[in-house]
């Protein structure tokens, strides 16, 4: 007896939305490919940044914003109320720490890649919205679609893939590109 996938295939909008997410975290996953966990948190240009920080940044930064598509703006931190800790604490996602291996820091990007792109397939409709939460960098009273938040998403991987490429240059002159 056979079974047949009864899974319809992903076509326009939402394909090419996994498209670009895949095509993104390629290239910044790609910026860690052969590192030891000590290079994966070495700092090559002035800036706090290395390629394993960038990594759980954006993994960070996925999540939340995956959160916010299905939770709304109880997802994201309440920017107004954090304290030096919680500074402190979203600093660190910038960098690796001593207890920090660089499979870790990958294998939950995986994780939370698989959710988002799950998201992308499932969600009812890219046009459903929800209101952004009050903070300084956003517009008052703005909303933002499922469709806005994943090109977000796909936009905030690009920038960091691209200074993890920039980083892992510096670090032993290995290219994502060219």
């Amino acid at each position: 007896m056979t079974t047949e996938n009864t899974t319809a295939p992903v076509t326009g909008e939402r394909a090419d939305l996994l498209v670009a997410l895949a095509k993104q975290r390629h290239f910044l996953r790609f910026t860690a490919q052969g590192l030891t966990d000590e290079q994966a948190g070495l700092r090559t240009t002035v800036s706090e940044l290395c390629v394993g920080g960038l990594i759980k940044h954006v993994t960070s930064t996925e999540r939340v914003w995956a959160n916010f598509i299905v939770e709304g703006p109880s997802a994201m931190p309440d920017f107004s109320a954090m304290t030096e800790e919680d500074f402190a604490r979203r600093a660190d996602e910038f960098r690796m720490l001593p207890t920090d291996t660089l499979a870790d820091v990958l294998a939950a990007y995986e994780e939370v890649a698989a959710r988002t792109d799950e998201l992308v397939v499932t969600l009812p409709s890219l046009d459903a919205t929800q209101p952004l939460p009050e903070a300084p960098w956003f517009e008052a009273g703005a909303v933002y679609s499922a469709r806005r938040v994943l090109m977000h998403i796909v936009a905030e991987t690009a920038q960091h893939a691209g200074h993890a490429d920039i980083i892992r240059e510096a670090l032993d002159g290995q290219k994502s590109m060219g």
